[in-house]
């Protein structure tokens, strides 16, 4: 077959060398080219997008979160014990949730205030990393001082907050009086500032320590839940599921992915409708690979006569034909892979350096509310693109060779 083939394509290319090597097969292999390299840098940046989206929110949240149906958990050190001591729990941390107001006598916002226990708070989510001014630990303040709150950078700027300032805490589940139920009103000091890089966390949360927050809400010694941080962020559902078999009603566990399940899964549509948007520009390619064919059979239609009337099959005349074509979707493809490669590696450089000459901000920092350009190249998603084009490619010969397998020699020669 080797053989079979080498001979009918040097045949075929015999007279003219410039007809395979064509202006129209050149924009067939720059077809596939574009299409292939478009669908790796698309790709690659949706991936990073994807990616950054899911280190801000593993970041700032815990990996599962387990909760009482009932109310508050009463005794989470026991909790603790026991999901620290199952197979795939890394550490844990017990947190108090609760919505309140934010007074500065000008401004007001409300926000979810979350009370935290510092030094296991730190081994479970990446909050300390994200303090852009002061420290999480200035939270556990000495007695007599006034308490410390930590809120994010959006929020500071919102309410004109600086380090070091105060801020009235007001909670809607205040005190019972004759008058009936009044707010309960605490002062707080500004003692850190983070920015965890996502808009809504750091317009709406604050931070006190979990003390601070049991006593100004009232709570006692309880927590809202308890916070995990597992070993492998992709397996967190199933661990879940385990949770709630040992730990038993009214405890329930959640992931992250089922706390994030509308982003992430708006976030994977988006994704794949991509691919198969970009995947036309391949399909159009594919036309220009049939049309380089019929324009080669049009023009080979006496080699090929010649060729069958020599003894060869009309199975061997479409294998070259499709031989022929797959060679120019495989160049193609080589030629997009490599070329998206370059750019999706290095994508932050080549938009700045467009920016700069251009004097167009195509990527606004502020705007995106990114410190970078996100883009990461994942190697099953080429390979998915390298065989889809590949295969677009061979469909593409089919027809044109099959209607050359088809060519009666005594037909071709009478017109010749």
């Amino acid at each position: 077959m080797p053989f079979e083939l080498f001979i009918g394509l040097r045949y075929l290319k015999a007279k003219r060398k410039s007809t395979f090597i064509s202006l129209i097969t050149l924009i067939s292999v720059a077809g596939v080219a574009l299409g292939v390299m478009a669908l790796i840098i698309v790709l690659a940046v949706m991936t990073g997008f994807e990616e950054d989206l899911k280190d801000k929110i593993l970041g700032t949240n815990a990996h599962i979160v387990v909760l009482n149906g009932l109310g508050a958990v009463q005794d989470y050190p026991q909790v603790i014990k026991k999901l620290e001591g199952m197979d795939g729990v890394v550490a844990a941390t017990p947190f108090i949730y609760n919505q309140v107001m934010l007074s500065t006598g000008k401004n007001v916002s409300g926000v979810v205030l979350r009370g935290i226990d510092v030094k296991s708070d730190a081994r479970v989510t990446n909050l300390h990393k994200s303090m852009v001014e002061g420290k999480l630990e200035t939270l556990e303040n000495e007695v007599g001082k006034t308490p410390g709150v930590v809120i994010g950078k959006e929020l500071a700027k919102n309410l004109g907050l600086f380090l070091g300032d105060t801020v009235d805490v007001i909670s809607p589940m205040g005190n019972i009086t004759p008058l009936g139920m009044m707010p309960k009103l605490n002062r707080f000091r500004i003692t850190g500032i983070f920015n965890t890089g996502m808009f809504e966390y750091d317009s709406t949360l604050a931070y006190v320590s979990l003390k601070e927050a049991q006593q100004f809400l009232g709570l006692g010694d309880v927590v809202t839940g308890v916070q995990l941080k597992v070993r492998d962020v992709y397996k967190t559902g199933e661990l879940a599921q385990k949770i709630n078999q040992e730990l038993g009603p009214p405890y329930h566990a959640r992931d992250w992915m089922q706390m994030n399940k509308n982003i992430l899964f708006a976030l994977k549509t988006e994704k794949s409708v991509m691919f198969i948007i970009l995947t036309l520009i391949v399909l159009v390619a594919a036309f220009g690979i049939a049309s380089t064919l019929f324009m080669v059979v049009m023009e080979k239609t006496r080699d090929i006569a010649i060729l069958k009337s020599m003894g060869a099959t009309s199975r061997s005349i479409m294998r070259i034909f499709v031989f022929e074509g797959v060679i120019i979707g495989v160049l193609g493809t080589v030629i997009g892979v490599l070329g998206g490669l370059l750019v999706a590696l290095n994508l932050e450089p080549i938009v700045t350096f467009v920016q700069k000459v251009t004097g167009f901000e195509l990527f606004s920092k502020d705007i995106y509310y990114l410190d970078h350009f996100p883009s990461q190249v994942i190697p099953s998603d080429v390979v998915l693109i390298s065989i889809t084009a590949v295969l677009i490619s061979f469909a593409a010969t089919l027809y044109p060779s099959w209607a050359a397998s088809r060519m009666a020699p005594a037909e071709a020669l009478r017109y010749e």
